[in-house]
């Protein structure tokens, strides 16, 4: 992952801090949890790096509804699929200004060529551009989407084409996810020009309600508001400022004092208090994530099933969510969330057993005293507001059990790279989910195309992909559900992940914001938010 270099701050962080800053008019302070690894979304996976780049920045072709689930019309004004559904014909919305900037000021309006450069881009390893700024896309290839999409073809400039391999029963919800955020191919041309394609992760260029200004890492980032954007009325807020910082106790002190206006992920501890502040409004929703432990199976003794089934049965469940969600969540069985179609209500866990957990530590070769490694995420996440906490509890559950735990941790975007790439034994981390299909569940997270990607567990098992890959391309539901069904069962009897739990999602805000939607996404968006100064 390329280290983003500073793009000097207009204006003095401490500014940030000062009461008048933030009630000056049309300002909008949000206190976010964590510094974005870059602001090209193809390039992540994460809500950290997606809400700081595709959901202030971008547009992608279909978007989904503010506070919804429903794809409606983003870059594109309507679509085609043809009967066999393998074709994709999108019909590009007209009058389209990308952004102007101090390092680009676009010579015309968005068209076909931004959606060629956009996907070909991502699909082609040896595209001028990829080849000039060599990076991965892992959220495409986790979806098999570079090696289904077959062609991508430019009918005229407002209308494009898209030939798939096999059909995808969540096409149009794919695309409308902040990975297909669409790029502008001028702006890229000029890069390649200048060699400066690297640039395109730091000085974003998108279609979007705001407009990039300035990020000091670890501080902030700030963006003003799009006053070109294509749908004017969703633009309320000159000026947007993300103010980072991963304390959420601090997070909450600054919302109080009015130095932001919006924060995420508090602690339980703090939810009875935010209710109760007349200066505040709490929004609470049903969390559609996932909070589990990735066992490492390309690290032994991992590779071996009794060994992951020991330690699942061995995880003191309701103490974790007692003493970590603190009545903000539900205990967690499945590899995703039960308000998910096809989820199966069938499966259940194995029961807190340490004594069968030994015997089978002991059936497997691992001796008393082994060392392993748990890594805990160094940020608050809607699906677990507390990991160290957690990692400290997973140790004493598997002290007894006679493991010797080593707990670690790095900074959010390296922790993430690190985890990709294998490195830890267990981890904990989670997902929300982003479109509202099974396979954003089964199939990113858990199949072999995603590992490298969202699947922390290294986990490929060919009977287990069958499954999920013939539910893809099949587009009755309840045939999809069947084949679901069968691969959430398959998946809890390997054991590559321990769900843990699903938590509700608690959105404190100041009572002058007017128009925050929650999003079901776990997604921050701005657009059509106002605030009463």
């Amino acid at each position: 992952m390329l280290k983003h270099a500073v793009i000097p701050f207009l204006v003095g962080a401490s500014l940030l801090a000062s009461a008048p800053f933030a009630q000056a008019a049309s300002n909008l302070v949000f206190c976010s949890e964590g510094s974005p690894a870059g602001f090209d979304p193809g390039q992540y996976t994460t809500g950290t790096d997606f809400d700081a780049s595709a959901e202030t920045m971008f547009n992608r072709l279909t978007q989904f509804e503010r506070g919804g689930t429903a794809v409606i019309p983003g870059l594109a004004t309507k679509w085609d699929i043809s009967s066999d559904g393998l074709t994709y014909t999108f019909h590009l919305r007209e009058g389209v200004k990308f952004h102007t900037t101090p390092y680009f000021k676009p010579t015309r309006e968005f068209n076909a060529d931004d959606v060629l450069f956009t996907f070909n881009r991502m699909i082609n390893k040896d595209d001028p551009f990829r080849k000039a700024y060599p990076t991965e896309f892992p959220y495409f290839t986790d979806m098999g989407m570079d090696t289904n999409i077959t062609k991508i073809d430019k009918v005229d400039d407002h209308t494009v084409k898209f030939t798939l391999k096999d059909v995808d029963a969540a096409f149009i919800q794919n695309m409308a996810m902040s990975f297909a955020s669409i790029q502008s191919a001028e702006y890229a041309a000029q890069l390649l020009k200048e060699g400066k394609a690297a640039d395109i992760n730091q000085k974003p260029i998108g279609t979007g309600p705001f407009v990039f200004k300035s990020y000091q890492k670890d501080s902030n980032i700030r963006y003003t508001g799009n006053k070109d954007y294509w749908k004017p009325d969703d633009v309320k807020i000159d000026n947007l400022i993300f103010a980072i910082n991963t304390d959420a106790s601090v997070r909450v002190q600054k919302l109080k004092a009015n130095e932001c206006q919006i924060t995420l992920h508090p602690r339980p501890a703090d939810v009875t208090a935010l209710k109760n502040d007349p200066k505040l409004q709490l929004i609470e929703k049903p969390g559609f994530n996932l909070g589990y432990i990735a066992y490492n199976v390309r690290h032994k003794p991992f590779d071996q099933l009794e060994v992951r089934q020991a330690l699942d049965m061995a995880v003191n469940k309701q103490g974790i969510l007692n003493a970590v969600y603190q009545g903000a969540g539900q205990l967690a069985v499945n590899a995703m969330p039960p308000t998910q179609w096809s989820y199966d209500d069938t499966i259940k866990d194995a029961s807190y057993n340490p004594e069968k957990a030994k015997e089978l530590l002991k059936a497997a070769g691992v001796k008393e005293g082994t060392e392993i490694t748990l890594w805990a995420m160094p940020v608050q996440r809607p699906y677990n507001p507390n990991a160290k906490l957690m990692a400290e509890m997973l140790q004493a559950d598997w002290a007894k059990i006679g493991l010797k735990v080593k707990i670690v941790s790095y900074e959010w975007g390296e922790y993430i790279k690190r985890t990709k790439n294998g490195e830890h034994d267990i981890s904990l981390i989670g997902w929300t989910g982003d479109n509202g299909d099974p396979d954003n569940w089964l199939g990113t997270l858990y199949s072999c195309d995603a590992i490298g990607g969202n699947n922390y567990s290294m986990w490929c098992d060919p009977a287990y992909d069958k499954l999920i890959k013939q539910a893809k391309v099949v587009t009755d539901r309840d045939q999809r559900t069947v084949l679901y069904k069968q691969a959430q069962q398959y998946l809890k009897q390997q054991v590559p992940i321990t769900p843990v739990a699903h938590s509700t999602v608690n959105q404190p805000l100041s009572a002058k914001v007017e128009g925050f939607k929650v999003s079901p996404f776990g997604r921050n968006v701005f657009s059509g938010v106002s605030i009463d100064q």
